[in-house]
């Protein structure tokens, strides 16, 4: 009998992976440790800002959902001890897309150059990326390049496990905001999509996204709630910030 049903079994047609799908519910739990250890980041000194003159483009890094500039503390520490003029968003508690969201960050970035005389790079964490690569599709000309931070620009916008949540704060489905949102195109300027396989949040697929929607996809060793202080996506990102492209 066993014989017969393995038998029966091999000509099963073989499960494709559903490319939509959220990450396992067993990574979802593991976040819980990076969580707490990203809420510890927001307790370290913040250097000061590295020398103007500094061959880096200043750089400014918007939070993920539900999370705001104290998220982003420990990644702009870092950033700035490693030469770079590094400045929040500055826009409050990220609860969702809103209407006004592309101007509000727009005056934040001519703030930045203002200060520092050059177009900031953006590094975006999640839900911050997709902002961030909307913003610079709007403004081209005030971008340096762009760096995702396990953002789901490509693909369904379910395909996390955040949407249900998201739905409930922001008050508009994830898949129809009150802006008009194109995440997976590409920006002209240099794009950088940093995703992890230990992301409990964001499936693979999403945040790494098809070959023609960034110049490089980077696969770093962390949680989702790790992206912003784990030392392989801080140094990933560092090397974003500089990397030439042909």
């Amino acid at each position: 009998m066993i014989r017969s049903y393995l038998s029966r079994r091999a000509l099963w047609p073989a499960r494709v992976p559903d490319p939509d799908a959220p990450p396992r519910l067993a990574l979802l739990w593991r976040e819980a440790g990076s969580l707490l250890r990203a809420l510890g980041g927001r307790v370290r000194p913040m250097p000061p800002e590295p020398n103007p003159d500094s061959a880096h483009p200043p750089v400014m890094v918007l939070p993920g959902f539900l999370s705001g500039d104290w998220s982003t503390k420990a990644l702009r520490a870092d950033l700035r001890r490693a030469g770079f003029r590094c400045y929040a968003w500055g826009l409050g508690f990220n609860r969702g897309a809103t209407a006004d969201i592309i101007d509000r960050i727009d005056a934040r970035v001519e703030w930045i150059i203002a200060r520092t005389g050059r177009p900031p790079a953006l590094v975006g964490w999640s839900l911050g990326g997709i902002y961030a690569r909307e913003y610079a599709k709007h403004h081209p000309n005030k971008v340096a390049r762009v760096v995702t931070l396990g953002s789901p620009f490509s693909g369904s916008r379910r395909a996390n496990r955040a949407w249900r949540l998201y739905h409930l704060i922001a008050r508009h489905p994830v898949d129809n905001p009150p802006i008009d949102f194109h995440p997976a195109p590409r920006p002209e300027m240099p794009t950088f999509a940093l995703w992890s396989k230990h992301d409990g949040v964001v499936a693979v697929n999403s945040a790494r996204g098809l070959p023609h929607e960034s110049d490089r996809q980077i696969e770093v060793e962390c949680a989702h709630m790790g992206f912003a202080y784990a030392p392989t996506s801080v140094a990933a990102i560092a090397k974003a910030l500089t990397e030439e492209i042909g």
